[in-house]
């Protein structure tokens, strides 16, 4: 089955930097674009970034535009996000997600939390 597992959260102190990591198994990872999600504290999801199947086509949200980098390595199903010049409105709780046959799947997510 699709298993997505988030890790490389923290805490970290404005400014600073941090790479969250996804490793996916259970689908053949090349065919499918991934993305981050990350749910703020109220519980709101909101939509970081995304990336075509073959790594070719990046988008992100205006919160992390030039700041955040989303990347996959398809030989080893790795999905990457570097987050650098953190702020505190970046804590949350971040998803890596994909959608299969209309279907979403995430992880259990791993938490970041920004503070002086």
């Amino acid at each position: 089955q699709v298993q997505l597992v988030e890790s490389g959260g923290g805490f970290v102190q404005p400014g600073g930097s941090l790479r969250l990591s996804c490793a996916a198994s259970g689908f053949t990872f090349r065919m499918y674009a991934m993305s981050w999600v990350r749910q703020l504290p109220g519980e709101v999801i909101e939509s970081v970034s995304s990336i075509n199947f073959d790594g070719t086509t990046t988008t992100y949200s205006p919160y992390v535009e030039g700041r955040f980098t989303i990347s996959r390595d398809n030989d080893e199903n790795m999905l990457y996000l570097q987050m650098d010049s953190l702020k505190p409105e970046d804590t949350a709780l971040y998803f890596c997600q994909c959608i299969i046959l209309g279907q979403q799947f995430r992880g259990q997510g791993t938490r970041v939390s920004v503070s002086p």
